[in-house]
């Protein structure tokens, strides 16, 4: 296949590009927050203790999304990159090839589906209630995986050619399923957190599908034949390059909460771990849209490297930087003026209220440092320099965060609120560490691209 025509990241004016590819995504993945949110609104009204189980169950969501995603990444920038060198071989090995590791990593969660749910959910507590709850939940969604991995396989490869509208479609129709399913599954079948899994598991398939289908139908750039698909050594590297970097963040991002977690129960209460846990539900609705405009600037400057466009690349960053921290500051703001109310979506007790305002209001300190933080990270895997955003990640997670969380729950036992206070000392961090990778980037990549226009 031959393209006379150059794709738009490299021809539309950056601003504009930026917006055109990054508000669909933003949109897709804000109505991804709100049915994650749903999803615990409704288990609330069940009882805390399978609220609490949710919340347990959170790194093992978290870790399906960042092995999914992870390849995702590492093929969305080699397809792009390829897009921008004209090389049309390499863009269908590289679909191809991702679509393969994405299977291998789905068949994994299925065996802990199968063998591990439990397990994971009596070492971190002996409520067998919670257990209870908790393995029900996750063997389904673990289980039924392959639909998220199939789903997250088909978006990336219509974001890596700029169809970011239809990557839309596919995430928003998934979405309203789940919140269309989950108060029949949990209340009029009376299915419980089974009915909440089993609605999520469909969403994620009517995704996947619908991904399929557009994908053969409009994605015509890519050319992925079943029949066809060899794995190709070199390609699989390059994947992983910045695939295996991105998918050891969010497992240090999994392994994280759950130490916080472990935390929470043993130094205060269960009812602290659920707070953490209706945290990171809500705070999705802040950093997803941040991520859904990342999902958009990383094939529009592995385009233009690929492209030899210097002069976009810098303003791509620039541009992406200012709105992450705008659109930070507006969340620093709701989380401020708003605890009570969103705390009141999931039915939170006087207990709750009390641990949670606080923890609201202190962690969002952080959210100006991590928006810009989070835009250097995908710098870094845009450039195929991917372990520089899990140095990062480490520095913040591992050795700055958890030890400072642990330090704050020894020396202030009575007070939990001291406790929140390890995310903005963390992202402090982070934001010093990313700017010394993005200066090392910028010398040893960005300043030698020619500047073609």
């Amino acid at each position: 296949m031959s393209e006379k025509i150059e794709n738009k990241m490299g021809t539309m004016p950056m601003n504009r590009l930026i917006i055109t590819m990054s508000l669909p995504m933003m949109a897709s993945m804000l109505i991804q927050a709100l049915y994650n949110i749903v999803d615990s609104m409704f288990v609330a009204q069940i009882c805390e203790e399978a609220l609490t189980a949710l919340s347990l169950a959170f790194p093992v969501q978290n870790l399906m999304i960042g092995f999914a995603t992870g390849t995702g990444v590492g093929m969305n920038a080699l397809l792009s990159k390829a897009l921008g060198e004209k090389d049309y071989q390499k863009v269908n090995r590289a679909a191809s090839n991702g679509f393969c590791l994405e299977m291998f990593a789905a068949l994994l969660f299925v065996l802990f589906g199968i063998f591990g749910s439990r397990f994971f959910f009596s070492i971190q507590t002996d409520d067998q209630l919670i257990i209870d709850y908790g393995t029900k939940y996750v063997s389904i969604c673990a289980i039924g995986s392959v639909f998220l991995f199939l789903q997250i396989t088909f978006e990336r490869m219509m974001q890596s050619t700029g169809k970011t509208v239809l990557s839309m479609i596919t995430q928003g129709l998934g979405a309203i399923v789940n919140i269309a399913l989950d108060p029949i599954l949990i209340f009029v079948f009376d299915l419980d957190v089974v009915g909440a899994a089993l609605a999520t598991v469909l969403g994620q398939a009517c995704s996947a599908l619908v991904g399929f289908i557009l994908n053969r139908r409009f994605n015509t750039e890519v050319n992925l034949r079943f029949r066809q698909i060899r794995l190709h050594k070199e390609t699989i590297k390059k994947i992983y390059a910045v695939g295996i970097p991105s998918i050891i963040m969010l497992a240090i991002g999994s392994a994280m909460n759950f130490l916080l977690n472990s935390m929470l129960i043993n130094f205060f209460s269960s009812t602290a771990a659920a707070v953490l846990g209706v945290y990171y539900k809500i705070q999705s609705f802040v950093f997803m849209p941040l991520f859904g405009m990342n999902n958009g600037i990383v094939p529009i400057i592995a385009y233009n490297y690929g492209a030899g466009k210097r002069k976009r690349i810098t303003r791509c960053i620039r541009l992406s930087v200012l709105y992450a921290c705008v659109l930070m500051a507006i969340g620093l703001l709701i989380f401020n003026l708003l605890p009570n109310e969103l705390l009141y979506m999931f039915d939170a007790s006087e207990q709750m209220l009390k641990i949670g305002v606080p923890a609201f209001r202190i962690i969002s300190i952080s959210y100006v440092f991590a928006g810009y933080c989070i835009v250097m990270g995908s710098v870094f895997q845009a450039f195929g320099r991917g372990f520089l955003s899990m140095i990062v990640s480490i520095c913040r997670q591992l050795v700055v965060l958890v030890p400072s969380a642990y330090l704050l729950s020894v020396f202030f036992r009575d007070n939990v609120n001291m406790f929140w206070f390890s995310f903005p000392i963390a992202e402090i961090m982070s934001m010093t560490v990313s700017t010394i990778c993005l200066i090392y980037i910028y010398k040893k990549v960005i300043k030698k691209i020619p500047n073609n226009l």
